[in-house]
């Protein structure tokens, strides 16, 4: 179906669209983040903290496992992030009750402070942006993002809606 706007038939995009899109992807990556590097790097943290931060926060009792496969990173990246994360008292890690071999991560209360300051940068932006954008956008790129993540991934948001 064409935009009729810009005249632009959304089914066949030409390269340099495409390429716009991917520039833009790039610019928003980088906007979206950059308070939160700030926030991060008064912690001595970096964006891995950040995602580690999220995730547990998002999927409190995760197993490191888990976490790993969320993640998608070494579990030598991960044991680096996550052992000054709890060293420094923004997790809590605790063998589960009926399989003592798994440890199960959640946010204490310092960490929980943190993921809600830096959460409440992207919502702000997020919502502000959506706002702006209106109803059918903010569909259209929820279908996008959901295009672009890998099948397993997209089956989270997918079979919960």
């Amino acid at each position: 179906m064409a935009d009729i706007k810009s005249g632009t038939n959304l089914l066949f995009l030409r390269e340099d669209q495409l390429y716009e899109g991917m520039e833009l992807l790039f610019f928003a990556y980088r906007d979206f983040t950059a308070e939160c590097d700030t926030i991060l790097n008064n912690y001595g943290f970096g964006r891995a903290h950040h995602r580690v931060i999220y995730f547990i926060a998002r999927n409190p009792n995760i197993s490191v496992a888990e976490l790993l496969s969320i993640l998608k990173i070494t579990k030598q990246s991960l044991s680096r992030v996550l052992g000054q994360l709890i060293e420094d008292g923004y997790i809590k890690n605790q063998k589960c009750n009926t399989d003592k071999r798994r440890r199960l991560l959640r946010l204490t209360q310092k960490g929980d402070d943190l993921d809600n300051r830096l959460a409440g940068v992207h919502r702000k932006l997020l919502s502000e942006a959506y706002r702006k954008a209106g109803p059918d956008a903010v569909d259209g790129y929820r279908k996008v993002l959901l295009g672009i993540i890998d099948e397993v991934d997209r089956e989270r948001f997918t079979n919960n809606k």
